[in-house]
């Protein structure tokens, strides 16, 4: 009896351990890398690329008002906590958007499907596609 219970606690607390840190990887990294035409490439949960732009400085995004619209900010929940590379920024609009090494992730509205990176380079080099 003594075995089983210590087996059936050491199980319990590997799973409380899986799902915490599972729960926080997701939390942790709202993006994943995968390889595309420009090579390792950032996506969001749907596989779609994400974007940088040269115009925003100092933890603050430049792409507002109809750029928000063509460029959609990588949108992060009230609660969500950064952490490792991932950071937060605040929005004109108090809303909060992911980060990348201190830089807002954005999406292109004409890329069609997964694996799209129809924006990189749009603008005179001003968008591009962001890399791990």
């Amino acid at each position: 009896m003594r075995t089983f219970l210590l087996a059936a606690a050491t199980t319990l607390a590997l799973s409380a351990s899986l799902a915490l840190s599972t729960s926080f990887a997701a939390a942790a990294e709202p993006a994943k890398v995968v390889e595309t035409a420009k090579g390792k490439t950032l996506v969001n949960s749907a596989g779609m690329t994400l974007y940088v732009f040269a115009k925003d400085e100092g933890g603050k995004s430049a792409c507002t008002g109809p750029c928000a619209t063509n460029w959609p900010p990588l949108k992060a929940a009230a609660d969500a906590k950064a952490a490792g590379e991932w950071t937060l920024i605040t929005r004109d609009d108090g809303s909060h958007q992911w980060a990348y090494k201190g830089k807002p992730l954005y999406t292109w509205t004409k890329d069609q499907k997964p694996g799209d990176v129809t924006g990189d380079g749009f603008l005179n080099g001003a968008w591009s596609v962001a890399h791990p």
